[in-house]
This record gives structure tokens, sequence and C-alpha cells, in this order.
């Protein structure tokens, strides 16, 4: 159950933010702004660019719809806080990303666990305005919609090292692509320059039997030789590697279990 509740949209996209929320916003995007310049991949930054968000006041989703539209054809679509894995599929497969229209508080203003509309548009809305980035996204969604439960499980692990835990090679050295690092400034430092994370080239069969939790910095993030390697996946026969791995089962974690 989530403590937030999205605000509501007018019947012209638009969210009534109130002064308070522009804040959180701008003090969300200063801080995290300096961090992404050095360590986000080149695509990230370019599609940040492209975006042009504002950082004084909360961005409104028509204006993010116009870019990513005219970009890769896909729309930025507000729902309430949660929202099922139906319909989580179903809006991924029509090119729509869901986006909780609810800004984190200040007490959680370091880390909370639900995606928030800072980690929606600020961490993932820039990359889709890469085609390979963004194609993935698409056809993830559409393994996802027709997907078992039991499928779904093991496509998560695909979704979590990728577009919210990804980490990719860039002239030699690794950047970040994933937008729950890129919306974390812990994560961002993490994930690149700690000597207990792992880091491993991206191998499918690992990556589905990889467990992992949401309420850590990861243990292990995998690394694209280049992003076009997302779309090479899209070529694969996904559902039958998926069956590969439930059959293998999965690895041993490398966390503690929760108790």
């Amino acid at each position: 159950m989530s403590q937030y509740h999205s605000n509501p949209v007018n019947e012209q996209g638009f969210v009534d933010w109130s002064r308070q929320e522009d804040t959180i916003w701008h003090d969300l995007v200063a801080r995290q702004s300096s961090l992404v310049e050095e360590r986000a991949c080149r695509a990230y930054l370019d599609g940040l660019e492209l975006l042009s968000l504002a950082n004084d006041r909360v961005p409104q989703l028509p204006e993010i719809n116009q870019v990513l539209n005219r970009e890769t054809g896909w729309q930025v679509e507000p729902v309430p806080a949660l929202i099922n894995f139906d319909r989580f599929f179903d809006l991924l497969a029509n090119k729509r990303f869901p986006v909780a229209t609810f800004l984190r508080s200040r007490e959680e203003f370091d880390y909370l666990q639900e995606p928030d509309f800072f980690h929606e548009i600020y961490g993932h809305c820039a990359m889709l305005t890469n085609p390979d980035f963004a194609h993935f996204t698409h056809h993830y969604g559409e393994l996802g919609k027709n997907a078992t439960a039991e499928e779904r499980v093991f496509l998560a692990r695909l979704y979590w090292f990728t577009v919210e835990f990804g980490l990719v090679r860039q002239g030699g050295n690794l950047k970040v692509y994933g937008g729950g690092i890129l919306s974390s400034p812990g994560e961002t430092v993490y994930a690149l320059e700690s000597a207990i994370a792992k880091r491993e080239s991206f191998d499918l069969e690992t990556v589905l039997r990889t467990p992992y939790r949401i309420d850590i910095m990861q243990p292990i993030y995998f690394v694209l030789d280049d992003l076009k390697q997302l779309y090479l996946l899209c070529q694969q026969d996904l559902v039958t590697e998926v069956h590969k791995a439930q059959s293998k089962g999965l690895l041993a974690p490398l966390f503690e279990s929760i108790s």
C-alpha cells in the first residue's frame, strides 16, 4: 500500500502542482544534475537536453509528451501511485510510460521505495528519447503483457538490471543508463565508484536468474557493451530464454535475506 496519492490531472493533462512541490522538484534536480553530468551515458544526457526540463517548477506531462512523441513515438501516462502488472505491461506495450503524479515528501527526500514523479521523469524519460532503449522497453511490454505470472517474475529481473539499474561502456569508461540509479544521488556514485559492488558484462541467463532487493544499494550491476545491445536482445526468443532460466532456478543471492 502507498502512503502517497497521485495529484489529479485535468483534461489538458496538466497537474496543479503546489509551490512546495515546485521547491522539492527544484532541490531534487539541483542535487542530481551535478552528479549525472560526469556519470550518465551520452544518450541520457542528450535526452535530458532534448526534454529541457524546467528546474524552477515541476514539469507538465504535455511538455514531456511533445518531445517523446517526436523522438520515438512514446508518451507518458499519468497513473495512481501504484498499478498492477497487467496495467503496467499494457501501457508499455502501447508505448505509454506510467508516471505517478506525486512527489516524495521532505521526510523521504533521500530515498523512497515507490517510484515518484522525479524518479519516472528525471530518471527514465531522457532514455526514452533513445531509439534502442525505447524499442527495448516497448518489446518488453509486449512480452510481459502475454506472459504468465511465473514468467513475469523472471522478466522483472531483466527490467531491473537494465531499465532500472543498467550500466553501459562508453569510450572505455562505465556510464549509467538505468533510471533507478540516475534518480538516486547515493546510487549514482555507488554504482560506478564503490569497491564493494560487482560489475559484470551483461549475460541474459545470469540476469534472469539473479535475485535482487529494492531496499538496498545493488550488490551487482550488469554492463552493456553498447545500447544497441538492448535492440539486439529484442531479436532473441526471450520467452524461451526465460523458460531456460526457470528450469535452472535462481542463483545464490548476493545479499542477506529479509527475515
